[in-house]
């Protein structure tokens, strides 16, 4: 879990709840298209991921999980509140870049991309 360097600034977050999906649209023109299921699982909070850096941790969630909040965190980030009550992670824009699922995201980061943590991708 590293998060080098200064993330471009996101220029919109859209919940699509019918899709399951939040897509990340960046001001360097890129877009992050993040299942509920996969930025769950990689929630940044310390109950999910501890207290020292390193390596992503992926979290089960016992059902599909359903994002009922999304609020703003001064200029540098987005919390998610979800149906099962947790609401401790805040997502930095440098996480959310970094989590980002996309081939060229996984190519850029190689192996310590947060993908390589996902169940049955070993």
């Amino acid at each position: 879990m590293s998060t080098q360097g200064l993330a471009p600034s996101p220029t919109e977050v859209e919940l699509t709840s019918a899709e399951e999906i939040l897509k990340v649209t960046w001001d360097d023109g890129h877009q992050s298209v993040f299942s509920l299921t996969y930025i769950r699982g990689f929630c940044p909070c310390a109950e999910c991921q501890g207290h020292s850096a390193g390596d992503w941790t992926y979290i089960t969630t016992e059902s599909a999980p359903v994002l009922v909040g999304i609020e703003e965190v001064g200029n540098y980030a987005i919390s998610l509140r979800w149906q099962d009550g947790h609401e401790t992670g805040i997502y930095s824009w440098e996480v959310l870049r970094e989590l980002c699922p996309c081939k060229d995201c996984q190519e850029l980061q190689g192996s310590k991309h947060a993908m390589h943590q996902m169940p049955g991708t070993h």
